[in-house]
């Protein structure tokens, strides 16, 4: 039986590890699709993972990767066929199913996406969950009613995957985009991808005030903390903020002042159980609102054998952008 590289997350009395291994087919789990995964990613998510630094994974053994793309190799569902183009965000990968770090898996046809023309699984995999919920919520923002010419956007996290795609694409559409960061160095990449201003990350970890100087028409944040109550008290009047992340903290040290003194709203954009055809809707957006030399430009390349070593780096701020993962056969 032929076997295919993997690294496998175990959690048992010598500990929390990850290991690089080989399996077969019969380790697959249940699915009615079967995959040969030829790219993956690395989110922050991933990081935690491949660390145990935050209880991702929640099933052992279990090969971690929340995101996978490569194409159909046997399937019991007629709606994918050998051969189709396919990715896979959320579902519980990588945290209750393995994932994509491995060279095959096995899943559900319900979770799967055939790859939107226009993108490859490579390029599918530059965007992954991060630039997937970075559209997530600019879609959401759109039906709040955000457009170029009322004014500017705030993104946080801004040189980080979700913060990468969120300013490559708004910056397409034309807004005013004010990116906030804690890495003084990546000013001409961020103004590449369409930031207009460079904001320090300080001026926002500091404890919110109820309300302050109304700035913004909205905002994306990935941080969490004083980070987002700091973006919340300075929503203009009607604004909005879109969070999907916890990179400061999970706390929420605010008022209810902009809520109800200047009728603000927090949008929550979860990735992982999305609707599917909401799902495809920011596919489709992505493969046509995300300039692909620059997507290109914006992703690197990890070495699959350096996962652990990579998970670290992206918690600790060092990766820029978007990290691909080509799975060896």
């Amino acid at each position: 039986m032929s076997r295919f590289p993997a690294w496998l997350a175990q959690k048992d009395d010598r500990g929390y590890r990850v290991e690089r291994v080989e399996l077969s087919d019969d380790d697959l789990m249940d699915g009615d699709v079967t995959v040969a995964v030829e790219y993956s990613t690395l989110n922050y998510k991933d990081g935690l993972a491949l660390t145990g630094k935050a209880p991702i994974i929640r099933r052992f053994p279990l090969v971690p990767g929340i995101d996978l793309a490569g194409h159909v190799i046997t399937s019991e569902n007629p709606d994918f066929q050998p051969g189709d183009d396919v990715l896979l965000n959320g579902f519980g990968i990588g945290e209750t199913h393995h994932g994509g770090y491995a060279a095959r898996a096995r899943v559900r046809s319900e979770w799967l996406l055939k790859i939107p023309e226009g993108l490859d699984a490579r390029r599918a995999m530059a965007i992954g969950t991060a630039g997937y919920t970075a559209m997530l919520c600019i879609l959401k923002l759109e039906d709040h009613g955000i457009a170029p010419d009322r004014g500017p956007l705030a993104v946080s996290g801004a040189a980080g995957g979700v913060g990468s795609i969120a300013l490559a694409v708004l910056g397409k559409l034309g807004y005013e985009l004010h990116a906030i960061t804690g890495r003084d160095d990546q000013a001409d990449y961020l103004k590449e991808l369409g930031a207009t201003e460079i904001l320090p990350r300080e001026d926002f970890t500091r404890l919110a005030r109820p309300l302050a100087r109304e700035t913004w028409q909205a905002a994306i944040d990935v941080a969490g903390g004083n980070t987002l109550a700091n973006l919340l008290s300075q929503q203009r009047y009607g604004g909005a903020v879109a969070a999907c992340g916890l990179a400061e903290s999970m706390e929420l040290p605010a008022s209810v002042a902009p809520f109800i003194l200047r009728g603000v709203t927090l949008y929550g954009v979860d990735s992982v159980q999305c609707p599917m055809p909401r799902r495809i809707e920011a596919w489709q957006r992505l493969a046509r609102d995300l300039d692909r030399s620059l997507l290109d430009r914006l992703s690197q390349e990890i070495d699959f054998e350096t996962l652990p070593e990579a998970g670290e780096e992206i918690l600790a701020g060092k990766v820029r952008g978007r990290a691909v993962i080509r799975i060896p056969t």
